[in-house]
């Protein structure tokens, strides 16, 4: 619910030894989360003082909560913001996402970090009308990338065409490619990865192949370079999604042990240090990579009205590109 600018509460005595995040939390139907950000913003006073989300309640206080308890709910807003456009027509548009860039709006602490430089807020700029059937947030949205993946992503911009091509997604006809540069060398020239997905329980922005209760996942990948570098040991995958669950790739790839270049929340370092015995001195400056090394480069799809196949296809964006060259330049002739 909505509060009012300043609403006083006390504690019952029965409340005794509860935390005060906890009190508050059910109190006034919001998250434990949104509770202890509004205590850290000191929005929560406890007897005229800023409080602590621990503090163990012991009955009779009075607590008071500036401003609303609940965020005003998100929306999305149009912003001059440049959009690559590849192909475009009366029903759809094809674009590059860049790395860095939401494709809708998330969580945050304030409605600018919430709600501003999303994908979402290009598209409303840029074209005149998008489907509503993804919901007020997502205008236009059939599918989605990560926010540190670059690359193709498909655009609906009237209902119909939203539900065609949704219908192909989940008929698996919508062929997806990603270029994925992982940590060490794998030994197998193709292999495919069938391995349910779904939330870790401990860390609730990972994902896991860890739990049989998961969603079925399909990823079929084929190295196409292998290098032996001062900085370790890379191999280059082109990977075919027969599915789209959340950090899909990622997941598959650190569950064999070869998490993607830049991809700390999977376990890939943050900085590549060469080490000895490499051929080259040891010495050298380290590198690293401040996004994920996943490139969405190819898209195949049938025109939601008629029937005509697309393909299209998105070289690897400078950065990453750069990021190879400083590799293989490093590894010499050790490149396969």
């Amino acid at each position: 619910m909505q509060t009012s600018p300043a609403q006083q509460l006390t504690a019952a005595v029965d409340a005794a030894g509860q935390r005060l995040d906890q009190f508050l939390a059910a109190r006034l139907d919001v998250s434990r989360a949104r509770v202890q950000e509004l205590i850290r913003d000191e929005k929560i006073l406890l007897n005229g003082s800023p409080a602590k989300a621990s503090f163990k309640l012991r009955g009779g206080e009075h607590i008071t909560v500036l401003g609303p308890a609940m965020r005003p709910p998100l929306r999305a807003i149009a912003e001059d913001i440049p959009l690559h456009i590849l192909y475009e027509d009366a029903d759809l548009a094809i674009v590059y996402k860049p790395a860095g860039m939401m494709v809708h709006a998330g969580a945050g602490a304030t409605e600018d970090q919430r709600n501003r430089g999303t994908l979402v807020n290009a598209l409303l700029h840029h074209f005149a009308t998008l489907s509503a059937a993804g919901g007020e947030m997502r205008p236009g949205i059939v599918h989605r990338l990560d926010k540190e993946t670059s690359g193709l992503i498909i655009v609906a911009k009237n209902d119909y065409a939203h539900r065609k091509l949704a219908a192909q997604f989940a008929r698996r006809e919508v062929k997806k490619t990603y270029i994925a540069l992982v940590h060490g060398r794998m030994k197998k020239d193709l292999g495919t990865i069938s391995a349910a997905i779904s939330r870790d329980r401990v860390r609730r922005t990972r994902m896991t192949t860890r739990h049989s209760c998961g969603r079925e996942a399909i990823s079929h990948y084929r190295v196409l370079q292998r290098i032996d570098s001062p900085f370790g040991k890379f191999t280059l995958l082109e990977v075919k999604i027969e599915t789209g669950r959340t950090h899909q790739i990622r997941v598959h790839m650190a569950s064999l042990g070869h998490p993607v270049v830049g991809d700390t929340l999977y376990g890939a370092p943050r900085e590549l240090r060469s080490g000895p015995g490499r051929g080259k001195p040891a010495h050298q400056p380290a590198i690293s990579l401040p996004r994920n090394f996943l490139h969405a480069a190819e898209l195949e799809l049938l025109h939601p009205r008629t029937g005509a196949k697309i393909a299209l296809t998105s070289a690897l964006p400078g950065e990453l590109q750069d990021f190879l060259d400083v590799l293989e330049n490093s590894a010499g002739s050790r490149v396969s």
